[in-house]
């Protein structure tokens, strides 16, 4: 009474796995294709021999006040290009919006070639706001997951 292993209408014990197999390349290569998009803010080449803390989770936030600087000049808040001279009213109209005040961190990325005093001169701006945690954002050592530890 068992299977028979002939050739007719007896049923097939066996799972056919070249649907799933199809499926799941196709869900892949979406993944592929979207994680890019991903991303937040602008790309910079951040300094990597850094021994880091774990990860602040509150970067990622669409409402986290994120201060890019690709290269000597250049400033980015979130994924808008300012001006240096407009740096400080539009920090200070976003920190605002901030109603707890454990959330009044500002990140601050920059790139390898950016010169110190650039750095420096964005940190003082956003002292003058009155921010007492400053965020600085380096690649991991081993993991090379971006980090961002408070700096006080």
């Amino acid at each position: 009474m068992g299977m028979s292993g002939g050739g007719g209408a007896g049923l097939q014990s066996e799972i056919n796995v070249t649907p799933m197999v199809d499926i799941m390349l196709v869900l892949l290569i979406i993944f592929m294709v979207v994680t890019p998009f991903l991303q937040q803010g602008i790309t910079v080449a951040l300094p990597k021999n850094m021994n880091n803390p774990d990860v602040d989770p509150r970067i990622i936030k669409e409402s986290s006040i994120v201060i890019s600087i690709p290269n000597d000049g250049e400033y980015y808040l979130g994924k808008q290009r300012v001006q240096r001279e407009q740096l400080t009213e539009k920090v200070d109209s976003m920190l605002q919006k901030v109603k707890k005040d454990e959330d009044r961190i500002v990140y601050i990325k920059s790139g390898v070639g950016v010169s110190y005093g650039d750095v420096v001169a964005v940190i003082n701006e956003v002292r003058k706001l009155g921010v007492d945690k400053i965020g600085l954002v380096a690649d991991k050592k081993k993991g090379g997951a971006k980090a961002a530890a408070p700096a006080a």
